[in-house]
Parts: C-alpha cells; sequence; structure tokens
C-alpha cells in the first residue's frame, strides 16, 4: 500500500517512512518539474514520474535495509540457524 502512496503523493510515503530529507528532495523535484511543465507548455509533465520514482526506490531500499539489519541482528543473538 505504501508503493502507492509513494506513486501518487510520494513526499507523504516518504514522511510515513520516515525519511525526512528525501522527503524534502522529492517536494523540491516536483515543484521543478512543475515549473519546468509550465514553462515550456506542459511538453515535459511525463517528468513528474521522476519523483514518484524516486520515492519507490527510496521506500523499496529502506525496508531491504531494515530486513537486512534484523536478520543480522537475529544471528548475532543466536536465534538465526544457518545450515552450510
Amino acid at each position: 500500500m505504501i508503493y502507492v502512496l509513494a506513486f501518487f503523493l510520494p513526499p507523504i510515503a516518504l514522511l510515513i517512512e520516515g525519511k525526512i530529507f528525501s522527503a524534502i528532495f522529492n517536494l523540491i523535484l516536483i515543484v521543478l518539474v512543475i515549473i519546468l511543465s509550465v514553462l515550456t507548455l506542459f511538453a515535459f509533465m511525463f517528468l513528474l514520474l521522476v519523483p514518484s520514482l524516486h520515492a519507490i526506490i527510496v521506500i523499496a531500499q529502506a525496508r531491504h535495509k531494515r530486513e537486512h539489519d534484523e536478520l543480522v541482528q537475529a544471528a548475532r543473538e543466536g536465534r538465526l540457524r544457518i545450515d552450510r
């Protein structure tokens, strides 16, 4: 569900994930794309996909890192059994 939110409202999704600086950067991207689109008579409106893709990638990386950290912590505490 967070990925749908990241596609339609990228800064909000990034704030929910706790990525404040990424949300600010994303908001700046959105403003720049809108200004560029208005100045060029909406020729660059497709660039609105860039902030959405940025949000989706940041959220995916954050979740992957969180899962990795949980696995490492479980291995250190001996809760994870690794078969070789």
